[in-house]
């Protein structure tokens, strides 16, 4: 709960999430040519062993993107059972999923309606998932 008095000591906004990918070229190509997303900077650190780069649908100022970690040492990465999805929205899922779909991207759950209403008019969002190169969960849902 926020309060008015202590706007300085919360935080105001989600920056990023990062996910570990084996392929980085791979996954900005996703990334960038399946999902539509803009690479924003790539930072190399060569002592370190790994690249970083971000992608997003907006400037980092104003909007929350992904960081795509690729440690150079590592080829394989255990997905764990903690981590849920990213979720994307989009104006039309069907086509979506469609062109997705025609692309040989993995449509994990094809597009449809929720099965429990979502608000108090029974209004059922339309959702869908696919999965990245690397196993990576994304939801689509379609905007009202």
């Amino acid at each position: 709960m926020r309060s008015e008095n202590n706007q300085a000591e919360i935080p105001v906004r989600m920056l990023y999430t990062m996910i570990r990918v084996t392929d980085l070229e791979r996954s900005v190509t996703f990334y960038r040519d399946v999902l539509g997303m803009r690479e924003l900077r790539r930072e190399n650190f060569t002592a370190g062993r790994f690249t970083l780069v971000f992608v997003g649908y907006g400037d980092e100022t104003s909007e929350s993107v992904v960081e795509l970690t690729h440690n150079w040492d590592e080829g394989n990465y255990e997905l764990g059972n903690g981590y849920g999805h990213v979720a994307l929205g989009v104006k039309d899922i069907y086509a979506v999923c469609k062109r997705l779909a025609d692309m040989n991207v993995k449509v994990v759950r094809q597009p449809g309606p929720m099965t429990y209403p979502v608000d108090e008019t029974g209004h059922k969002e339309l959702i869908a998932f696919i999965e990245d190169p690397d196993g990576y969960k994304i939801e689509l849902i379609q905007e009202k």
